[in-house]
């Protein structure tokens, strides 16, 4: 890219699109980097299991690209799926043990179409550091791992989640969502809120976390949980004893709509993206 040849510094934001407050405070952060900032739009259908949201993912190109404008972003790189995965396309990644557990057997192929599109998208745009949220937490650890196992000459950055007034994470998928799903779909940072208070005052049995919250979560109409796990903050193995800090990553079903959420036990004080 001719701005390497500048000298300049790029930073790449790599986005399903749909964006919301959480997007953009993501290229906020990432114009404050760099000296150009390129956000990626792509609904990567690699990462989309058959009987997932693919073709509903919401999607608005206008709304998104007059956002990117008003953030400042110097390019939104748009690619089709037949301009990333071409025919005769047979090349993918695979972060072997953080793909595993979590989400990763929740959405079998997922990671590795996560990898494999990040891959891509920074051999692409060639940047010198990359933003992701905190709110995809097993995802950040990944391409952390990826970017050093194949000595990639970037930084990885993530930034804390951006909630709603009202607590929730903000997502895409939260446009899916009923009224009465909305409601319901409070009691994940009702749980993960709890489950810090409960660290904070010194519990330290993962048994006695992990009941709070779901006895939190289970509470309320149109919840299914599909895991709740404390782990260890960098290697995302499962701790049965809380010690120096772990995180609790949950997903959880609303309704028809799959959200994911986590948090820092005992709860940490961000004052900016690190």
């Amino acid at each position: 890219m001719i701005w390497r040849g500048e000298g300049l510094k790029i930073v790449l934001v790599p986005t399903m699109g749909f964006f919301h407050e959480g997007h953009l405070a993501l290229m906020k952060h990432g114009r404050t980097l760099g000296d150009r900032l390129v956000v990626s739009l792509f609904v990567n259908p690699a990462q989309f299991g058959p009987s997932e949201d693919l073709q509903r993912y919401p999607r608005d190109l206008d709304r998104d690209a007059g956002l990117a404008r008003e953030a400042g972003v110097n390019v939104l790189f748009t690619p089709s799926p037949e301009q990333m995965y071409p025919e005769g396309y047979q090349t993918y990644v695979t972060v072997e043990k953080l793909s595993q557990g979590l989400c990763g057997a929740s959405r079998p192929g997922h990671f590795r179409g996560v990898a494999t599109v990040v891959l891509k998208l920074f051999n692409l745009v060639q940047p010198h550091l990359a933003v992701f949220g905190e709110k995809d937490y097993q995802q950040l650890m990944i391409i952390r791992r990826l970017a050093a196992d194949l000595n990639l000459p970037m930084d990885i950055v993530g930034c804390p989640i951006v909630r709603e007034s009202d607590g929730l994470a903000m997502s895409s998928r939260n446009a899916y969502l009923t009224p009465e799903e909305r409601a319901a779909a409070l009691s994940l940072s009702y749980a993960l809120k709890g489950a810090q208070k409960l660290a904070a005052a010194g519990e330290k049995s993962r048994e006695k976390i992990l009941d709070l919250v779901k006895r939190i979560i289970t509470r309320e109409p149109h919840t299914r949980i599909d895991y709740i796990s404390l782990v260890h903050s960098d290697t995302l193995e499962e701790v049965d004893i809380l010690k120096d800090e772990a995180r609790l990553l949950l997903a959880v079903w609303v309704g028809s709509t799959r959200l994911i959420d986590n948090a820092l036990l005992p709860e940490a004080r961000y004052t900016c993206c690190v």
